[in-house]
């Protein structure tokens, strides 16, 4: 997909067309299960960039006549789509909605409520799923909410 990104072939419309079709769900495959760390959600963003630079191109200084690689910003002006963290935590949250309104006898009910057996880990806990969910209903602004029963109440 490298001489694809870089190939000036291609229009760069029919690039992002490719990068959204085929690049993103490979590389999101399944991320509504991922229980990212701030590093992970870096790396991802990281990623994201490097390909966005690629498939965009360099941009020429007027004044100086010289080529530079686009910041950050220039990307997301040029890339009008969320990015790849905002992208599974809209997944994320889906998922989860869908995860709570099933039948309470399912398996993927039980996994999603159940408390696990057993002894810990010596040291700091990892970062749970549920806490990732939750932190995401935050940014979102349901804090502090049942948000189980919120999604097993269609009409709310």
């Amino acid at each position: 997909m490298q001489n694809l990104s870089s190939s000036s072939l291609l229009s760069i419309n029919l690039k992002i067309k490719i990068f959204r079709t085929i690049i993103l769900p490979f590389v999101l495959c399944g991320c509504e299960t991922w229980s990212l760390t701030l590093r992970e959600e870096r790396r991802l963003r990281l990623f994201e960039n490097r390909v966005l630079r690629r498939i965009f191109g360099p941009k020429m200084n007027e004044v100086t006549r010289e080529w530079r690689k686009l910041h950050n910003e220039e990307l997301n002006d040029l890339y009008c789509s969320p990015d790849i963290v905002r992208v599974i935590k809209s997944r994320r949250i889906k998922s989860v909605w869908h995860v709570a309104r099933v039948w309470e006898r399912r398996g993927v009910y039980r996994v999603l409520v159940g408390k696990p057996e057993g002894k810990r880990p010596l040291g700091r806990p990892r970062r749970r799923w549920e806490e990732n969910i939750k932190m995401d209903l935050q940014g979102v602004g349901f804090s502090d909410m049942d948000w189980i029963g919120l999604a097993q109440d269609r009409d709310r």
